[in-house]
């Protein structure tokens, strides 16, 4: 193998790879990237992937070839010498014993390599049927669902975003819960979601994935495609495959309360920075903070026995009856940014009841946080 490559081409292809090449000493050679370069019609490519056998990543970058070929080498440190390169042509190519030879101005290295055919064979998933998304929307409904996947191995089918068509209003929703909170997003993409009939469950890492590609100031759309229990998302010359999460997404529909008789809106910035500070003082473990509601104002307050107690209050529009309800400061926080809008509405039915954080400016962006008893 030997080709030549502009430095800052390569630096970004490699920058991908870095959350997916696995660190785990399970298998080493997950930590490695596969490096192949090929002859086509229109010139030379250079094909990099990786894969932690959960996601995987192949990007095609255009290069001038001298000869095919292919190796595998540590990931991270091939990015690390290739980002500290000037921006000028890189010349790599494969030398005795498997090592990858690199040449940029007057620098050299040589890293250390194996035969190709060690590396993990990494999975070729062509879906029947695709739809184009455009990337931003797609983006940003992962801003306000991801936040509510849960954390918890054992519950893996919460483990990630649930999405699913909904038929009647021609629109896809995401969805994610971890039992303590929910959070959805409905978007609409008109006639191309067409033979996207079945819910998946995409994993967290995987969306994690996806959003980095989704960001990237070239992406406008993204073509997705799921089928079985593998899941792909391509742009350009980038393809992302990824396991899809084998379980039965819970009813959510069933825990999503509707808007109760208590009501208010606030400003999201001034309500999310005193919950931060009242919640400096709440215990370590529970996070708990108290709210306070009475005629126009609501008061924050939380209590440590080993390090005091903390209160702020805001004025509000609130008018109906006196009551406390308790939430973890955190969900709370999480669930009021989401949206990312200057004002939040607020509903509840009582001090028992779960709350209701809805955008003022938009009727598809929903939060759910469950109260806490303390």
């Amino acid at each position: 193998m030997k080709i030549s490559i502009d430095q800052h081409e390569l630096q970004r292809g490699l920058a991908r790879l870095q959350s997916v090449t696995e660190k785990r000493n399970s298998m080493p050679i997950l930590a490695n990237i596969l490096i192949q370069v090929r002859e086509v019609d229109d010139g030379g490519e250079l094909e990099l992937a990786a894969t932690d056998l959960e996601v995987g990543i192949r990007s095609q970058h255009s290069c001038e070839v001298a000869e095919s070929g292919a190796i595998t080498v540590s990931g991270k440190k091939f990015y690390e010498i290739i980002r500290e390169l000037p921006d000028e042509r890189v010349e790599i190519a494969t030398t005795e014993n498997a090592y990858l030879s690199i040449r940029c101005a007057r620098s050299e290295f040589s890293l250390a390599g194996s035969a190709a055919d060690e590396y993990p064979t990494l999975p070729v998933f062509s879906p029947e049927r695709t739809f184009q998304v455009q990337a931003m929307v797609v983006g940003e409904m992962i801003e306000k669902t991801m936040y509510a996947a849960s954390n918890d191995e054992a519950r893996y089918n919460l483990n990630g975003v649930y999405l699913e068509q909904i038929e009647e209003a021609g629109k896809l929703r995401m969805v994610a819960t971890d039992g303590h909170r929910l959070a959805y997003v409905d978007r609409s993409f008109g006639s191309s979601l067409e033979g996207f009939a079945d819910g998946v469950i995409v994993p967290r890492k995987g969306l994690s994935e996806l959003k980095k590609l989704v960001d990237e100031d070239d992406t406008h759309e993204l073509e997705l495609g799921f089928e079985g229990n593998n899941g792909l998302a391509r742009k350009g010359g980038v393809t992302l495959t990824l396991r899809l999460i084998e379980g039965e997404f819970p009813n959510y529909r069933n825990v999503i309360p509707e808007e109760g008789s208590q009501r208010l809106v606030v400003d999201r910035e001034r309500f999310v920075q005193a919950l931060r500070r009242v919640s400096l003082l709440s215990s370590e473990r529970s996070r708990a903070v108290n709210l306070e509601f009475s005629s126009g104002e609501v008061s924050l307050t939380s209590k440590n026995p080993d390090l005091g107690e903390a209160r702020e209050t805001l004025d509000v529009d609130f008018a109906g009856e006196s009551l406390v309800i308790a939430f973890n400061a955190r969900y709370l926080m999480e669930a009021l940014n989401a949206p990312g809008t200057k004002e939040i509405c607020l509903s509840f039915k009582d001090a028992l009841s779960p709350i209701r954080v809805t955008p003022t400016d938009d009727d598809d962006v929903l939060g759910v946080v469950m109260p806490m008893r303390v």
